[in-house]
């Protein structure tokens, strides 16, 4: 009990700049590979793409933390990272028993390790406020930015990069990723909803030049929404929708806002836009009523494609290979729950769902923290969690449209949340956390005992 006590008055008492922590280079690296994995430098810069940048920024994070992983010991105890280490045991053990381990580790394996990565590196190197909020401006910077150029193409010199097919021959032209970006339509739209909830409640609460930005940045990320045609991304904008009405203290000025906004957007449509999204509830003229239809009846295939191995799946990375030897189509309707399914069987998509439970959970937990709080910066932390929250039911909700497995966008948001609910708790007045004392320490790392929150 005194060592209890003890650990928890150091901690009172040190701040986040006395944790030693990880070393500033690695930290450096880890930004430049974000940089680098978003803005896909390698395509546009050709010379520097021989080098395969990729791997070489992986191997010199990977060699940086293993130099250092004296500051990391007990790091693996946090229930968050504890989950995600027993889903890459069961697919290390699990490999033998599914359908084709030979397309797993020459095919797949690849794209899995490149993106949980994402998860460890944010873990381990974002340790101080300062590097949280470095992390955050510069994801949500990458992510307006692609947005903002493929955008700035479409309008100056009529680029579009995508098209989907209205039947009779005849074609709609839908916007995705710039022509050194590698993203479609869908995955466009799916950049603008996952940027939109960060840059409300951190710059519309923040002051007022704050607000005159996110205004400016605002209506061309929802022009380029509708120019992407992605129906997908327009439930997940719903999703995020209805967490900020929810949370507004101004609820009818916010419908006579969203209103408006929806009549503007309606009017700058064209026709064909028009369809495609009325396809949605059922009043499309055209071939995007049978693609709805379609994909509809895509996902309840998938779903009877995992039971015919239920237990352990056909491997990682294996949906369109099973989907063509088995229903005689490689064309997936990207629907993570069902790739799930598939690839890890009935055991590795609970381990999976597991862990998005626990992160959740971790939000929730940090949400009370935060309202019991008297430390500084509560304003911040409080929208940024509100921000993660309306993210995770918007990833949530996508998912039934769109794979995840092997992308790193649940891996990258689980390992902000775990540094997030670290940093909450380190800022912790002393008073509280002596309160907390007489409960048992969360050690995650050697340089500070965590109060365990219940």
């Amino acid at each position: 009990m005194a060592s209890v006590i003890s650990n928890a008055k150091a901690a009172a008492g040190m701040a986040p700049g006395d944790r030693s922590p990880a070393s500033s280079f690695s930290f450096g690296i880890y930004i430049f590979f974000l940089i680098d994995f978003f803005l896909h430098l390698s395509a546009r810069f050709p010379a520097y793409g021989v080098i395969r940048p990729t791997l070489v920024l992986v191997l010199i994070i990977s060699l940086s933390l293993f130099l250092q992983r004296e500051r990391f010991k007990g790091w693996t105890k946090d229930p968050i990272v504890y989950s995600l280490g027993v889903l890459l045991i069961y697919i290390i053990v699990s490999l033998p028993l599914v359908e084709w381990p030979g397309s797993v580790i020459k095919n797949n394996l690849g794209d899995f390790v490149k993106a949980v990565v994402f998860f460890y590196f944010t873990v381990l190197l974002v340790d101080t406020e300062k590097r949280l909020k470095i992390l955050f401006f510069v994801f949500v910077l990458c992510q307006v930015l692609r947005v903002f150029e493929p955008l700035f193409l479409n309008l100056t010199e009529g680029y579009w990069g995508s098209s989907t097919h209205l039947g009779h021959g005849e074609f709609s032209q839908r916007l995705a990723g710039a022509p050194s970006d590698v993203i479609n339509p869908n995955e466009l739209g799916f950049v603008i909803v996952t940027a939109i909830p960060f840059l409300h409640y951190i710059l519309w609460s923040w002051n007022l030049k704050a607000r005159l930005l996110y205004i400016v940045i605002l209506p061309p990320l929802m022009y380029a929404l509708i120019l992407t045609q992605s129906r997908g991304a327009f439930v997940a904008l719903l999703v995020i929708g209805f967490f900020i009405f929810k949370e507004s203290k101004r609820k009818m000025m916010l419908i006579v806002v969203t209103i408006a906004i929806a009549l503007l957007g309606w009017q700058v449509m064209n026709d064909e836009q028009k369809d495609r999204y009325l396809s949605l509830v059922g009043k499309s003229e055209t071939s995007n009523a049978a693609s709805v239809d379609g994909r509809i009846q895509g996902m309840f295939r998938e779903f009877s494609l995992g039971l015919e191995r239920p237990i352990v799946g056909h491997g990682l990375g294996t949906t369109p290979e099973a989907k063509t030897h088995i229903l005689g189509s490689r064309q997936a309707s990207h629907n993570l729950y069902a790739e799930l399914l598939i690839e890890l069987g009935f055991v590795g998509a609970f381990i999976f769902i597991s862990f998005l439970v626990k992160v959740y959970r971790r939000l929730v937990d940090s949400s009370k923290t935060i309202l019991t709080s008297r430390g500084e910066n509560n304003t911040f932390y409080m929208n940024l969690n509100k921000a993660l929250i309306a993210v995770f039911w918007m990833y949530a909700a996508y998912s039934f449209n769109y794979w995840g497995l092997s992308q790193y966008y649940w891996y990258f948001f689980a390992g902000s949340v775990v540094v997030f609910y670290r940093m909450i708790n380190l800022h912790e007045p002393s008073g509280l956390l002596q309160e907390e004392s007489s409960r048992p320490a969360n050690r995650f790392s050697n340089l500070v005992d965590v109060p365990q929150k219940r």
